[in-house]
């Protein structure tokens, strides 16, 4: 009886994990599809290197602004005008908690 309930949860196991595995998330995607064309291109060393930063930062960037929620979007225009400002430390922590705080 054990036994049988022993693997019944191994398997059990095994079959969440190979469900899992084939769920990408989109970064993963997009890695994988940058990784490919790298591949196809015959491109080795620091011209893959490079070829894979632009290619992951060329697919993301636009995805990403367009998604982004209305606090989100707060926050990265927050965070940009503390960072012309140059505040560090506490101020920063107050004009980011100020900023926030103003309506939408």
């Amino acid at each position: 009886m054990k036994i049988a309930v022993v693997l019944s949860v191994a398997l059990g196991l095994a079959f969440m994990a190979t469900g899992n595995a084939a769920e990408k998330t989109p970064q993963q995607q997009r890695m994988t599809t940058c990784n490919q064309q790298a591949t196809s291109k015959a491109l080795k060393g620091d011209e893959r290197k490079t070829y894979m930063s632009s290619c992951l930062k060329n697919g993301s960037a636009k995805a990403d602004e367009k998604s982004l929620t209305p606090q989100q979007q707060k926050m990265r225009e927050c965070n940009a005008t503390a960072t012309q400002q140059s505040l560090k430390g506490g101020d920063r922590k107050k004009f980011m908690s100020a900023c926030l705080k103003k309506a939408a």
